[in-house]
């Protein structure tokens, strides 16, 4: 996430005038860029704010999960320092997510020098026409582009591996684009149906992007000389697997397990993390708390209860005190 370079300071970049030389971290291209387009900085912060919720919701039960540091530029602390699977996906969720906003952005007349999407692709179906205002991903991966990978532009394996992930994550975008209608007619009738292309909701991309973090595909990194020096490129490590395509996430080193605190690894450990204990799976309390136990305690909590619909229109409830097992990491 440090090549994005804002961090939690900069989540009010919408409510405040833009001073691009006051956002520290930022790479000389980047600094051209943010005062080329201005306007839709606050688009690009809204990017990574969404694409920080997102991964910390995909890996709520996990042992990593996704916590971010404060006052830090990295966001996630050392975590991102290694080229593995966490690394790789957090890439892919910022790039989206700052290509999701932008375009979102730009199809609701939030900036002047980007709209709606014309170039429609293919002709109107039976019963239906071209309408609305279409969003032009197509704009919103090239801010993500230009702006995300502004860092990796050196010959070495890492910043290969990032920009394969960042592409990865725009594209999860473009192939989950679907056409949405609205109808017309007398009552509903819906003669005519008007139709434009549409991004889905964030959290349809960081299911699709969290399906390419468990299937990601481990890389080698191999040095070759070339007319500019020492190159470094990535290949598939083991050849009888399908080589990963665009749109797979991609690592070339393992992972630390995150049981313990260990800050040169950015990991926070697992211990007081909530744990389900009736699943068998990693947010399970045998694999969550690293098969050290966990304590249970009871808590109290005030909820809503015997709701009564009354004519017309409101619902009246009570207030009902329930008790729940509450089960953490030792």
């Amino acid at each position: 996430m440090g090549s994005l370079a804002i961090g939690h300071q900069y989540s009010s970049l919408g409510t405040q005038p833009i001073l691009c030389g006051s956002i520290p971290g930022l790479v000389p291209k980047q600094l051209r860029f943010c005062r080329n387009y201005v306007e839709i900085m606050p688009s690009v912060a809204e990017g990574v704010k969404i694409g920080i919720q997102e991964c910390q919701h995909q890996f709520r039960g996990r042992r990593w999960n996704c916590t971010t540091v404060n006052d830090s530029l990295a966001i996630f602390g050392p975590v991102l320092d290694k080229a593995t699977r966490e690394s790789a996906f957090v890439h892919a969720i910022a790039s989206a997510g700052v290509a999701f906003a932008v375009t979102r952005s730009c199809a609701e007349g939030s900036a002047t020098i980007c709209g709606c999407d014309t170039r429609h692709k293919g002709s109107p179906g039976e019963g239906w026409k071209w309408g609305g205002c279409s969003e032009d991903v197509e704009f919103g991966s090239m801010v993500s582009r230009e702006f995300a990978d502004a860092r990796e532009n050196r010959p070495d394996a890492r910043s290969a591996m990032n920009r394969h992930n960042n592409e990865a994550g725009r594209t999860s975008i473009i192939e989950l684009m679907h056409l949405k209608c609205k109808c017309h007619g007398l009552s509903g009738s819906c003669e005519v149906k008007t139709c434009w292309w549409s991004q889905p909701d964030f959290r349809v991309i960081g299911d699709y992007l969290k399906d390419k973090y468990d299937s990601a595909s481990e890389m080698v990194v191999e040095k070759h000389r070339e007319s500019r020096g020492w190159v470094e490129t990535l290949r598939p490590k083991y050849n009888f697997f399908k080589a990963p395509t665009e749109k797979d996430l991609v690592y070339y080193e393992n992972s630390p397990n995150f049981c313990e605190p260990n800050p040169e690894t950015g990991s926070f450990g697992t211990r007081d993390r909530i744990c389900n204990v009736t699943s068998h799976g990693i947010d399970g309390c045998d694999l969550l708390c690293c098969g050290r136990g966990h304590n249970t305690r009871t808590e109290k909590r005030k909820e809503k209860c015997h709701c009564i619909f009354h004519w017309c229109c409101y619902v009246r409830c009570q207030e009902c005190i329930r008790v729940y097992d509450v089960h953490t990491c030792k």
